[in-house]
């Protein structure tokens, strides 16, 4: 489905005068995988990178690795994290490679440059290097080591695509976006472990599908649903309960879900790629959606800031939770653009609405 895309952007300007287009791709979805609303090209084959760690984590889950080695739901919250490099992180990762008896030296992921600004001048200023347990994916590394020894494979090759856990997790990733008899292509990833690619929509299912779970069972993970919609609560309550150790302070992550606290859910992937799973409201309800909603959104030339302004309008215009709550993005909706003295130069605006599919 490709449809007319001439309005589907964010804008910004200098002194009134547009600089850049940035064009915009949406899928929002209900739980039934019916496509609601599009923007651009809602089928298009996107590069879900970090936005799929919350699948890759039900493997994990359903490896048995989290009752084998006592690991609890702060460990599952860094699994999906793309986190800052906060010395909280650190400590964690630290804390889950000591539980399952593996080394620093098992991570396959390097060390990198934070994406926390905050930390990065820390480091700097102490000459620091990081290492791999420093990478903002080092809690996916250590839950997939502690997968692979629960599994009892070989933990030197656990990234690799023919490994074991990575056949079993590509197969998992494409039941949890219904991908059917189409299959997911596979890339690697910044962190040196494999990343799937599909259309925008099934990723948009994916999130709906991670909402639809936590409305399905109680707190307690009790309640209807299979073996894999309990672990997809987990996944769900973790990230949402935790969301500081899903990114960081002051990241938009983590912001997102203390505005919208245990209503939804939302996840970065690099180069311009967001999902968001909504809990089922009468809000969603009055868009026209059955059960939970998932959003999908990607930026055509991959820039952060004008994906968290995307991602924030799409919000507003889905009219989710309530006015106070949005307002706690208002700084990723429409930044003002300032200079190196300070100056307003600019901003930047959504100049997009979403199209009714229905």
């Amino acid at each position: 489905m490709r449809t007319n895309i001439s309005n589907d952007f964010v804008v910004s300007d200098r002194g009134g005068v547009i600089e850049n287009r940035h064009a915009v791709h949406a899928a929002v979805v209900d739980s039934k995988g019916r496509l609601l609303y599009a923007l651009g090209d809602p089928t298009r084959t996107t590069l879900a990178r970090s936005a799929a760690k919350p699948a890759q984590a039900v493997v994990i889950l359903e490896t048995g690795a989290f009752n084998k080695y006592d690991l609890d739901e702060v460990d599952l919250a860094l699994m999906c994290a793309s986190h800052s490099s906060e010395e909280r992180h650190i400590t964690r990762t630290r804390a889950i490679l000591a539980k399952i008896d593996a080394d620093e030296a098992d991570l396959k992921c390097g060390g990198h440059t934070p994406i926390s600004e905050v930390v990065n001048r820390a480091w700097i200023k102490g000459d620091f290097v990081p290492t791999s347990v420093c990478s903002n994916c080092s809690g996916k590394h250590a839950g997939m080591i502690a997968a692979t020894k629960t599994l009892g494979a070989d933990v030197a090759t656990y990234h690799l695509g023919d490994h074991p856990l990575q056949v079993r997790l590509k197969k998992t990733v494409d039941e949890i976006c219904e991908l059917g008899e189409r299959e997911s292509t596979w890339s690697i990833d910044g962190c040196n472990l494999p990343a799937p690619a599909f259309p925008l929509l099934s990723l948009g299912r994916m999130y709906a599908s991670f909402a639809e779970a936590v409305d399905t069972v109680d707190g307690e993970g009790n309640g209807a649903g299979t073996a894999r919609v309990q672990m997809q609560a987990r996944v769900f309550r973790a990230m949402s309960r935790h969301p500081e150790f899903v990114a960081g302070e002051d990241r938009f992550c983590t912001i997102l879900m203390r505005a919208f606290p245990e209503m939804l859910i939302g996840k970065l992937g690099a180069d311009g790629c967001y999902g968001v799973g909504v809990r089922a409201s009468e809000q969603t309800k009055r868009f026209g959606a059955d059960g939970a909603v998932g959003i999908a959104v990607k930026i055509e030339d991959g820039n952060i800031g004008i994906l968290y302004s995307a991602v924030s309008e799409t919000l507003n215009q889905l009219n989710i939770g309530d006015p106070d709550m949005r307002q706690k993005l208002a700084r990723f909706h429409s930044p003002e653009i300032k200079n190196t003295v300070g100056v307003v130069t600019g901003k930047v605006s959504p100049q997009f609405s979403l199209r009714l599919i229905q």
